[in-house]
């Protein structure tokens, strides 16, 4: 149980996907307009990454494994994380259509988003079995939901001040997400 915390905490704040290994920023950057789409986009996130740690991890072991065909994993891996997003897209199209125009193209981009695979590839790289898998898929795709709702609240805050002509737009979101990479890696002397 210790272990698996340890995984989960280190995977949401040590480790975070986007502020420390700097996977999925496409997303990140470009959705984190305001809190309600950010946070529409993390719970989709969150349940991508995690059915998808946890069927890429059963593939990798019930079928790629036994049968020596690791060398097809990331292929594999890719058509899982792609059936899955075109669930959740058809799913909100159906369910919240508000949230699925929101997302836009962001939505079908969580297929190509790196750090949905980066999960699926470090759980075979420290050959987690399936419930550490599953939760450190569960643990980074918090850690991403982290990230992307608190730089759209500050940029939700950011739009209201004064900021000079020369940073205004990307230049201030790069800063800003530098920041938090700044003050993320202090949870690094944690664990």
């Amino acid at each position: 149980m210790k272990e698996l915390l340890i995984i989960a905490i280190g995977s949401a704040l040590v480790n975070n996907v986007v502020l420390s290994q700097f996977l999925g920023l496409c997303p990140f950057l470009g959705v984190s307009k305001n809190v309600k789409t950010s946070a529409g986009m993390g719970a989709a996130v969150i349940f991508v990454i995690t059915i998808a740690s946890f069927v890429t991890s059963i593939i990798y072991k019930g079928v790629l494994y036994n049968l020596h065909l690791e060398f097809l994993q990331t292929i594999v891996f890719i058509l899982v994380i792609a059936a899955l997003v075109q669930f959740v897209e058809m799913f909100l199209k159906k369910s919240i259509p508000a949230l699925y125009e929101a997302l836009g193209v962001y939505l079908p981009l969580i297929t190509t988003n790196c750090a949905v695979l980066g999960v699926a590839l470090t759980n075979v790289q420290k050959s987690f079995n399936i419930l550490e898998s599953v939760v450190n898929g569960v643990g980074t795709s918090i850690g991403f939901t982290i990230a992307i709702v608190m730089l759209a609240g500050v940029r939700e805050r950011i739009e209201y001040n004064d900021v000079p002509h020369s940073f205004k737009g990307s230049p201030i979101v790069l800063i800003t997400s530098g920041l938090m990479a700044i003050a993320f890696f202090g949870f690094s002397g944690l664990i």
